[in-house]
């Protein structure tokens, strides 16, 4: 039975990854700016880190800032930058008690000089955990990581290391960030858009998909376990018949 076969019968899945998205909404709703929901949202990642862990999950990736959102007011960008090196620090007490490990995704060198040294320096104090994976996806879109995958195969390609007609699809994702990381079964989106918004385009190729209308200061532990559950109830075929699962 292949791994993709195994997958079917999965109840927790291994990987979920999150695109956290309506904190603008959430504060404009109560009359205040859109970095107050930014900070509203960071109590909906601790309970959901929490209880990830708590069942089991291997691999939790957030997408907590994109290549376009860079395109957003200054001050709203510097406010995300301040806010996620204070989360980080005031977080890591939680990620060593919990076990968890700390990775990131994206364009790392474009963000921030100090926020890329606490978030470097977390990374490394957590390598030694051996429980969740918590992979944050920083200044990370899907266009950026697959150009940037193609230009290092075709740097191996003119070395002679690779010949095109050895190309598959194992060498793109080898190349990919998420390399090492197994792809996401589940997928789940808050805010009630229904768009992927660039988000690991290559990886999300089977994931199951989730929407809800919460917006994601208001996403808490419950709602994840129903998106939990409600994955538990999903077939996945990968181009199988129902039939030939049973």
């Amino acid at each position: 039975m292949s791994a993709k076969q195994k997958n079917i019968t999965q109840d927790i899945p291994q990987h979920v990854a999150i695109i956290m998205d309506g904190n603008g909404r959430w504060a404009k709703k109560r009359g205040k700016l859109r970095t107050f929901g930014h900070e509203h949202g960071v109590k909906a990642v601790r309970d959901t880190v929490e209880i990830a862990a708590e069942k089991g999950i291997k691999y939790l990736t957030l997408f907590a800032f994109s290549t376009e959102n860079w395109k957003r007011p200054k001050f709203e960008v510097d406010t995300l930058m301040s806010l996620l090196v204070k989360s980080i620090h005031d977080e890591m007490p939680t990620l060593m008690k919990n076990n968890i490990i700390l990775r990131a995704i994206g364009d790392i060198e474009s963000l921030e000089k100090n926020c890329r040294k606490q978030l470097t320096s977390a990374i490394e104090q957590t390598s030694k955990n051996t429980g969740m994976t918590l992979v944050l996806a920083l200044s990370y879109s899907s266009r950026w990581e697959l150009t940037e995958a193609c230009r290092k195969i075709a740097v191996e390609v003119q070395k002679g290391n690779i010949l095109p007609h050895q190309i598959t699809e194992s060498t793109v994702q080898s190349f990919l960030t998420t390399n090492s990381i197994p792809d996401p079964e589940l997928l789940i989106r808050t805010s009630g858009e229904y768009r992927i918004s660039n988000f690991l385009l290559w990886q999300i190729a089977y994931s199951e998909l989730y929407y809800t209308p919460k917006l994601w200061p208001d996403f808490g532990k419950e709602d994840f376990l129903e998106a939990i559950e409600n994955f538990k109830q999903r077939e996945r075929r990968f181009g199988l018949t129902s039939e030939q699962i049973k």
